[in-house]
């Protein structure tokens, strides 16, 4: 495509104009102005909403090598703006994209302490991903560990030397020790480090405990989110109102555009099967039908996207102006609103501070 035709991209918003959006394009196919300028490049693009793929066909620009210099670049600013030695400023001017985007984590002062010590001591790019993963670690520990400064090259020195006293092989124990030593900043760390030529204990290493993870394997473990339309007595015109909702993703994500109340039920065929389900908070006197039980409080769930008539179910109906449920023998004349799906009782509990106490076995 010549250099000065307009953008192929199909632009979303008017975020950027078209004469932008080509000059952005020709100097990262051209590769212009080094990497910095193509991270800024990029992140123009992308904030405009350009679809990253679409940037990669125009200019050959990977995703992952757009996030690379986009991340990079905004390191890159932090390290100027935070005072950064002149000669590593200097340097990752012209390269060290890889290095500085492993650097993302840390904060400013962290940044640049790592990035010139990743200049002086010519780390690659492994090297930077292990030193900003120690040093930030490093940096949580309250207190400082004693005789480690709060350096990059003391904070893996640090971790070398926690994991060599870890180490019951010789050979791993002094390739961790060796490690250590080229990375150590102050003298303290360094004669802690060699203190483990002489002493040859094995402390315990401290893993961490297992996660805690759980997996979703039967239907009815999965909730159904529904919304909740009020407690009787209800108008029908409520019904209008209540907000349609979108289940996404495995976790069945509940999204709606309305405020709202929900309420959680369990993952049964008879709530999943329905097409547009809601719930209705009544009393056993609000049934057609007289129950022998107590009065209590019902959660009626109904389904809004089920109103055609089945004699093998209860309706919600409009009644003198208000909802009820009707039984119809033959399809009625008036319209149906809903079908009624459950009708869930609420658990019986004679002590709900029991449930926050653990179970004792005596």
């Amino acid at each position: 495509m010549p250099d000065a035709s307009p953008s192929p991209f199909k632009r979303p918003a008017e975020q950027l104009s078209e004469e932008v959006a080509t000059r952005l394009i020709r100097q990262l196919r051209r590769k212009e102005e080094g990497w910095l300028a193509w991270g800024r490049a990029c992140k123009q693009l992308q904030g405009a909403n350009y679809d990253p793929m679409d940037i990669f066909e125009e200019t050959g620009f990977e995703p992952v090598q757009q996030l690379q210099v986009i991340v990079g670049s905004q390191v890159f600013d932090s390290l100027e703006q935070g005072g950064g030695h002149s000669r590593a400023i200097a340097h990752y001017r012209q390269t060290g994209s890889d290095i500085l985007y492993e650097l993302r984590q840390l904060d400013q002062a962290a940044r640049i302490k790592a990035a010139e010590f990743a200049l002086e001591r010519r780390l690659d790019l492994d090297e930077a991903r292990a030193l900003a993963k120690d040093f930030k670690e490093f940096l949580w520990l309250q207190p400082a560990p004693q005789s480690f400064t709060p350096e990059p090259g003391d904070a893996v020195a640090y971790f070398c030397w926690k994991r060599a006293r870890e180490r019951s092989d010789l050979q791993d124990r002094s390739r961790l020790i060796a490690q250590g030593l080229k990375y150590a900043q102050s003298d303290g760390a360094r004669k802690r480090l060699q203190t483990l030529l002489t002493d040859f204990t094995v402390v315990a290493e401290q893993k961490p405990p297992r996660l805690p993870f759980y997996r979703l394997e039967q239907e009815d473990e999965l909730p159904r989110t529904v919304p909740v339309a009020g407690q009787f007595p209800l108008a029908p015109e409520i019904l209008a109102q209540i907000p349609t909702v979108s289940e996404t993703g495995p976790f069945r994500l509940v999204r709606s555009e309305q405020p709202c109340t929900w309420l959680s039920l369990p993952g049964w065929q008879v709530v999943l099967w329905a097409k547009r389900p809601a719930a209705i908070f009544c009393s056993t006197t609000d049934l057609p039908e007289e129950l022998p039980d107590q009065v209590e409080t019902l959660a009626a769930v109904v389904d809004l996207g089920a109103v055609d008539w089945d004699s093998d179910h209860y309706y919600l109906v409009e009644d003198d102006g208000q909802l009820a449920f009707r039984w119809f023998a033959a399809a009625p004349a008036e319209p149906l609103l809903a079908k009624l799906v459950l009708l869930l009782r609420p658990k019986r509990i004679l002590d709900e501070n029991l449930l926050q106490e653990p179970w004792q076995m005596v």
